[in-house]
């Protein structure tokens, strides 16, 4: 395990992940929304429409359409925004 800052809310941990066990289920429930949108919504051009839509921020929506998952997307909009 490493020694880690918290990509969310800054905290301290030790763990493999990125956020701490208290932002995991925070960003489980957001990367939910997240894909339910794009199932659902007609794809917006630019990552501040998402997060206008969703209410995720774009410091998260950033770090989600970093995953594989997402590419197909995140290729597509104004990440830059």
């Amino acid at each position: 395990m490493e020694f880690k800052k918290c990509e969310r809310c800054g905290c301290f941990f030790l763990s493999e992940s990125n956020v701490c066990e208290n932002c995991s289920s925070k960003d489980n429930l957001e990367i939910s929304k997240l894909r339910n949108y794009f199932e659902n919504e007609v794809p917006a051009t630019s990552v501040d429409s998402i997060s206008i839509d969703t209410g995720i921020t774009v410091k998260n929506l950033n770090r989600y359409l970093e995953n594989e998952e997402f590419s197909k997307f995140s290729s597509k909009l104004n990440i830059n925004t």
